[in-house]
């Protein structure tokens, strides 16, 4: 993560996928009205996609220290485009922490986090996500992913170890393990999506 001129937090990578990845959520979330995002970071995806998507509400939550940098991309004017009505404030949300917010969600989303976090983490993310989301919830993540604990790519392999030197509980989740999650969770897998960067966007359905 970086910053801009003016202090708000900034990520490019997020603005490298945030077109690539409303491709495939768009249509997704066609008929969804409110959605958890877990792990905002910048706010970049969330106020992106709630421009894009005005039929739904999209809520923001992380960490409380990441909050303040959130709530300025929120209300910022970014692009002359006014701040959408569909983005309330971020919540805080701390899985090893927090208790899991009681909103009447139709879906959650998560980029880039099942691998910073630790796998117990990744455990109660689905676990939480299975109480939370009513039959036909949607839980979507996008992010690397190894198949039959191989790597897809020569890139992936060196994030990956660079992961690992910066935390030794952070790591690229293997598929199977985090597909055996959803399916413990009550949720089948709908949709696997190739995307750039050798990066993939899953998404499961709670049966």
């Amino acid at each position: 993560m970086t910053s801009t001129h003016s202090n708000m937090p900034f990520s490019q990578a997020c603005e490298n996928n945030k077109k690539p990845i409303l491709a495939v959520i768009q249509p997704l979330f066609e008929n969804t009205k409110q959605i958890l995002e877990v792990g905002s970071g910048t706010g970049q995806h969330g106020l992106y996609f709630a421009q894009n998507m005005p039929h739904l509400t999209w809520q923001c939550s992380d960490r409380p220290m990441n909050l303040p940098g959130i709530n300025m991309r929120l209300a910022s004017t970014e692009k002359n485009v006014e701040q959408p009505n569909n983005t309330p404030t971020p919540i805080a949300l701390d899985l090893f922490e927090d208790q899991w917010p009681k909103l009447n969600i139709d879906a959650i989303f998560s980029a880039n986090a099942v691998h910073i976090m630790p796998w117990a983490g990744v455990e109660i993310l689905f676990k939480a996500a299975g109480y939370a989301l009513a039959a036909q919830g949607q839980l979507v993540l996008y992010g690397p992913f190894n198949y039959e604990g191989q790597y897809s790519s020569a890139s992936n392999a060196r994030f990956d170890q660079w992961l690992k030197s910066q935390h030794p509980e952070s790591a690229i989740r293997d598929f199977e393990a985090i597909n055996q999650l959803a399916l413990n969770a009550g949720m089948s897998l709908r949709g696997d999506y190739e995307m750039p960067a050798n990066n993939r966007v899953l998404h499961w359905v709670k049966d």
